[in-house]
């Protein structure tokens, strides 16, 4: 039979990738001036108890490229409640109609900000959304009571992400080497 276990197979390990994480902080506003808003129709909307299935397809497609897993393995009752919390904030990017990013800020941890997720969908990277995008998640991040903002990255997500943080005004302080487990 193709494509069913065996009885009595063993399982299949998981995949352990190396990565190098880079975790950066930022400790007041943005000192930048806000960009140029994207030619066309652009919005940013925060998105108020989203349905966890909207969630996962924004999670999939942005991450889905850079090996983000960590949702993947929670259940959809889990994420339903970091959802619903009040100190969880997502915010969606869209491009003329469609979805085209997620900004993920976690508050939970009192006085700091995390930046949890933040990327484009694929159909959107390379045309100027990602700074938009990122200024304006942090300008909300800042809205809140926080001393700090924080954000990881690591060697697997897109190479222009750790530049782009710095550039927006985040600064590293501490970089590890992780092995992510793929399922």
């Amino acid at each position: 039979m193709i494509g069913r276990k065996q009885k009595g197979a063993a399982p299949s390990k998981p995949v352990r990738v190396p990565t190098v994480v880079t975790f950066l902080e930022m400790m007041h506003k943005p000192p930048a001036l806000p960009p140029p808003q994207p030619k066309g129709k652009v919005a940013i909307l925060k998105a108020d108890n989203p349905p966890v299935h909207f969630y996962r397809y924004l999670y999939d497609t942005v991450g889905g490229e850079y090996k983000w897993v960590d949702r993947k393995k929670a259940s959809d009752a889990m994420i339903a409640e970091i959802l619903k919390d009040p100190l969880v904030d997502l915010f969606v990017l869209y491009a003329e109609g469609c979805p085209a990013g997620m900004a993920e800020l976690d508050f939970r941890l009192e006085g700091v900000g995390q930046l949890a997720y933040f990327g484009l969908l694929p159909e959107f990277v390379g045309r100027r959304f990602g700074y938009f995008f990122l200024y304006h998640a942090t300008i909300n991040a800042w809205a809140r009571p926080i001393s700090k903002l924080l954000v990881n990255t690591c060697t697997l997500d897109h190479p222009r992400a750790l530049p782009l943080y710095q550039r927006m005004g985040f600064v590293p302080y501490a970089r590890e080497d992780r092995f992510i487990e793929m399922p």
